[in-house]
């Protein structure tokens, strides 16, 4: 059902003669009676906002009738941003749903040797290509059990027990962070943020766990985990490093890619020639500085035609950004490797390291870079066929 959406389909006549709230009423009915959810999330939009319709109410009064949870969702279009919309789905979430529900226990014999199993969070982690699966493995190898990615491979049953983990780790701050904050508050659980872009930040991201979490067994098979899978990873990367030694990359995602995709980069070798700031958070920033220096140079404007320029102000040798600026960046003929979150490539975690390396290798060396800035490419008279 993930790409199906429901409506009560409002009228004119449902408007002027106030029958939404009815119409609500009955399509939950309809939805819960068709398709037996384990519950149902109702958005406002911009007409019933405006109207002033009491769908909270409506949402209680059908969970009590039909007996499956109804969760109020009050995101009328006109409220703000896509950031808003996030801290407004994480707010709901914490009212609605965490701690209405208890974790089961571990199954048996899935605690590591000589130690133990611990229950954690990874928040505003949304497993963008898959990506979060080229980590998953390590923590069932560690005796962590992810209770919920929220909302990557989120259910609801996995969301309502979010209460109950003993850390938390945050991987995009800006939209739910807090969810983390108020975790902490009220149930006392520590966290952190962290990246699984680039080889450093995942062995930082699992040092953190193992710290929150105070268990020295735990500290020991975490750095045995990591020796092992850096010392992997190097030797996969090398011959990619080599070829992409003096390479300068000019990022624009913004958020906590910001950052992480700056220290994946390093971890190649490739210098950040500047980083785009868009929908970062002060936090964000300052990861920056701390990574590049205080002198980096961030990016605000996300104009196709002045990222393009900075691109060659910059002397950069490759864009690292999302697939709105892909024809732009060809058409301005220079090479681009997509990271958007739209995207089926995978760029977390060990693994993702070594798809990131490859991938970004093949972006800067593909042949046709060296045809298509050739001095005769565009020369007058040249025929235009057979690219």
């Amino acid at each position: 059902m993930f790409r199906l959406g429901l409506t009560t389909d409002l009228t004119e006549m449902d408007v002027i003669l106030g029958r939404g709230e009815h119409k609500l009423f009955d399509a939950i009915g309809e939805a819960v009676a068709k398709f037996a959810p384990p519950a149902v999330f109702v958005y406002t939009t911009c007409i019933p906002a405006m109207q002033g319709s009491d769908f909270e109410a409506i949402c209680k009064a059908a969970e009590a009738e039909f007996g499956t949870p109804v969760v109020p969702v009050d995101a009328a279009g006109f409220y703000g941003n896509k950031n808003l919309g996030n801290r407004i789905a994480g707010d709901t979430i914490y009212k609605y749903v965490i701690g209405t529900r208890e974790p089961n226990p571990p199954p048996p014999g899935t605690a590591p040797e000589g130690g133990s199993t611990h229950d954690i969070n990874l928040i505003g982690e949304w497993n963008v290509g898959g990506e979060f699966w080229n980590v998953a493995p390590l923590f069932d190898e560690l005796g962590l059990r992810i209770l919920c990615t929220f909302s990557g491979d989120a259910r609801f049953r996995e969301v309502q027990t979010m209460h109950r983990a003993e850390a938390n780790m945050v991987v995009c701050s800006k939209a739910m962070l807090h969810v983390a904050r108020k975790l902490k508050e009220d149930y006392g659980t520590p966290f952190f943020e962290g990246s699984f872009y680039g080889m450093a930040d995942t062995s930082a991201a699992f040092r953190g766990l193992a710290r929150l979490l105070g268990d020295a067994s735990l500290v020991r098979r975490t750095e045995s985990m990591i020796a092992r899978e850096e010392a992997r990873v190097r030797a996969a990367i090398a011959p990619y490093r080599a070829r992409l030694a003096g390479t300068r990359a000019l990022i624009f995602s913004g958020g906590y890619k910001s950052w992480s995709l700056v220290s994946a980069m390093q971890d190649l070798g490739v210098q950040v020639a500047a980083t785009g700031i868009e929908k970062s958070t002060e936090e964000d920033k300052a990861r920056i500085h701390n990574l590049m220096g205080p002198e980096a140079k961030l990016i605000a404007d996300n104009d196709q035609l002045a990222l393009i320029a900075a691109y060659r102000d910059n002397q950069a040798d490759i864009l690292v950004a999302g697939d709105r600026y892909i024809y732009p960046a060809w058409k301005s003929r220079i090479p681009l490797l997509d990271v958007d979150h739209v995207r089926r490539i995978g760029y977390a975690g060990y693994d993702g390291m070594i798809e990131l390396a490859k991938n970004l290798e093949r972006a800067v060396h593909s042949p046709v870079w060296r045809q298509v800035n050739a001095p005769s490419w565009c020369s007058p008279g040249r025929k235009r066929s057979g690219l």
